[in-house]
């Protein structure tokens, strides 16, 4: 089925981009697109992917590490990161590039937040939100079984963040212990199986993503981020992330002269707000396979990919 989806997904787009080729010869070995554990990176991979295809380019997909990817990308074994996301995966990208072997490709259109979120009705339920000290009032209401009393706060993947979580609790001595999902699916269980019970959650949630769209709900807000808060950085670590972080794409160096055409095309692509949150709610809300995702994505803004040829 898999291997169907993705076929589909090439025939659609190359049928949506007859005509179109290659300015420059590119390589026939497969630029290796990542995937990791959130919905719009492993759907975004397939339409990129796709539009790779359209003009000639072979594309193979490969699981990856969300930080030790861009070590991948500086050694050659993966090609591009197309979500590079500020707060996250800073550190890392920054790293990478410091180190040499790795292309800075220019950011998204889209500004990205990732924080502590809580659905709209669990203002409700804890007032003084979004404001976090009124939260760690309220740190009773978010205590689940295992949680030793103190509030529950469930985090995505432990390779998203590592200890920064536990250091903010940490630094501003929260009432709040964390536990770490699986993957970004674990989290979206966890908001619907609260909401049928009208309880008190609190998960690491980002913009853009499906649930920008719906009854919303909003981001904590935690100390100011200031240049170096961080304690990663050599801050104290009770700040909050950017509330306006940059989304960005990285490149293999080698790249530009092994595929021309693909790179300049990677160059122009620049997804906003509203691509990656429909991106993502074509398989979150709609239940659609990230590759067939892809392929009703590609096939319905044909008019936005295609000036990007």
């Amino acid at each position: 089925m898999k291997f169907l989806n993705t076929l589909s997904t090439a025939v659609v787009v190359s049928s949506l981009s007859l005509g179109a080729t290659l300015a420059q010869a590119d390589s026939k070995e497969p630029i290796v697109i990542p995937t990791h554990n959130w919905t719009s990176q492993i759907t975004m991979a397939y339409v990129i992917g796709g539009i790779f295809e359209s003009i000639g380019n072979n594309v193979s997909y490969v699981p990856a590490d969300s930080q030790a990817v861009y070590e991948s990308i500086r050694n050659g074994d993966v090609t591009i990161s197309h979500e590079v996301w500020q707060s996250t995966f800073g550190k890392s990208f920054n790293n990478a590039l410091d180190a040499g072997g790795i292309i800075d490709v220019g950011a998204h259109a889209a500004v990205t937040q990732e924080e502590w979120w809580y659905p709209a009705y669990v203002g409700d339920l804890c007032p003084g939100l979004p404001s976090w000290e009124a939260l760690n009032e309220c740190a009773d209401l978010f205590a689940t079984a295992g949680s030793g009393g103190q509030g529950r706060y469930l985090d995505g993947p432990m390779d998203w963040h590592g200890q920064e979580t536990l250091e903010r609790i940490e630094a501003l001595d929260m009432n709040f212990t964390a536990k770490f999902a699986g993957s970004s699916g674990a989290l979206w269980a966890e908001l619907e199986s609260a909401a049928k019970d009208n309880r008190a959650v609190v998960v690491f949630n980002w913009s853009p993503n499906f649930t920008d769209a719906g009854d919303g709900g909003s981001f904590v807000e935690f100390p100011a981020y200031t240049d170096g808060c961080k304690k990663v950085d050599g801050g104290d670590g009770k700040c909050g992330s950017p509330p306006a972080g940059w989304l960005k794409k990285a490149a293999h160096y080698q790249m530009p002269k092994k595929w021309p055409s693909a790179y300049k095309i990677f160059n122009q692509i620049s997804f906003t707000k509203s691509d990656i949150g429909n991106m993502a709610a074509l398989v979150d809300i709609d239940g659609m396979s990230h590759e067939a995702a892809a392929t009703k994505w590609l096939a319905d803004n044909e008019a936005t990919w295609k000036k990007w040829l």
